[in-house]
């Protein structure tokens, strides 16, 4: 999303992603971490590794890179990232240099305000768009192979309730495969702010899937959900995140748990004293918390590391610890950067 204002399965991803590991590419703005385990902690949950400017403000086959707002594990360990100006790029998983892109695009060939990546367990690619908002299958060369159905409640007034810009921007499967799950970044008209909207969709067996239950999250004020990740467990981490001009960005990290939530797909209003029960989170960190490592910022940021934080990645689980990569989305503005960040995060 232009913010300017106030797995196959997730087992088999997540087997893939042990192999992205540390190695950044040889002109990378890269500070790695000290031997020791509680170096560069952000919190008591999680720490920060590393970050990279490597693909600020490059070029890939004619194609801009960057404007990504999501990221994905392939089988084979490699990277999917997805940029809102419809491209899907390919990057390697060690050194993040592009080796593809694909055009996406609609039913009519329009371009596509792509926001969340899923690989699904066959390597098709699931992408949602804050646009109606909508959730289509692609092959890996950017064909359209179905697309999945959308409560009209969430769909963009007038033909349901949500704000234009302000839908569907996280995307994650479930482990198991059988459940999609998608995060509303803003309320939906005639809920209460900050209460925003997780639908879901099932599957028994195939790749077809049917909507499924819907659940309510209350984020901080004045933010918004750019991104979701299940985790092994079935529990998500969820990334809040809001903009202030001449201040910079929030960008904080929770965890969330939704199975005692309420199923709120029959409830019109949410207005937080409706006996609903929400998804329950539990605070991780405030990435401005984190030290900088030597991040330099084009705008005013309460830390220089800091920037548009969108895309979120899981590429490793051992022990209840997670490696977790974020990206940043430059929206391919000067005063702003295309930055990886790797961290870890016990849960």
């Amino acid at each position: 999303m232009r913010l300017r204002t106030v797995l196959a399965t997730a087992t088999a991803g997540l087997a893939a992603a042990t192999s992205l590991t540390a190695a950044g590419p040889a002109n990378a703005h890269v500070a790695s971490t000290a031997n020791s385990p509680g170096a560069h902690a952000c919190s008591s949950s999680v720490s920060i590794d590393r970050f990279s400017d490597a693909l600020d403000k490059t070029t890939y086959d004619g194609t801009f890179v960057g404007n990504f707002s999501a990221l994905a594990v392939d089988r084979d360990g490699s990277l999917a990232a997805v940029s809102d100006r419809s491209s899907l790029f390919g990057l390697d998983g060690r050194t993040l240099a592009p080796e593809a892109v694909v055009p996406l695009a609609d039913e009519t060939g329009a371009t596509l305000d792509s926001e969340g990546l899923v690989i699904d367990r066959d390597g098709t690619r699931l992408i949602s768009s804050e646009t109606e908002p909508s959730v289509r299958r692609y092959s890996r060369d950017g064909r359209i192979l179905d697309r999945l159905p959308v409560p009209d409640a969430l769909k963009v007034a007038p033909a349901g309730r949500a704000v234009s810009n302000g839908t569907f921007e996280g995307l994650t499967l479930l482990p198991g495969g059988r459940t999609l799950l998608a995060s509303m970044e803003y309320a939906l008209s005639g809920d209460s702010a900050g209460i925003v909207r997780f639908q879901t969709w099932q599957r028994a067996k195939g790749v077809d899937f049917e909507l499924g239950r819907q659940y309510a999250y209350r984020t901080d004020t004045g933010l918004g959900v750019p991104e979701v990740q299940a985790t092994p467990d079935g529990r998500l981490l969820v990334l809040e995140r809001g903009f202030t001009a001449g201040v910079g960005n929030t960008i904080r990290l929770y965890l969330a748990d939704p199975r005692r939530a309420t199923d709120t797909g029959g409830v019109e209003n949410l207005t937080g004293q409706d006996g609903v029960r929400l998804i329950k989170k539990t605070f991780l960190a405030d990435i401005a918390a984190c030290p900088s490592l030597g991040a330099t910022a084009k705008q005013p940021q309460p830390n220089p590391l800091l920037d548009n934080i969108e895309g979120m990645a899981i590429t490793g689980y051992s022990k209840g610890r997670l490696k977790v990569l974020l990206v940043s989305d430059d929206n391919q503005n000067a005063v702003q950067t295309t930055r990886f960040y790797y961290l870890r995060v016990r849960i």
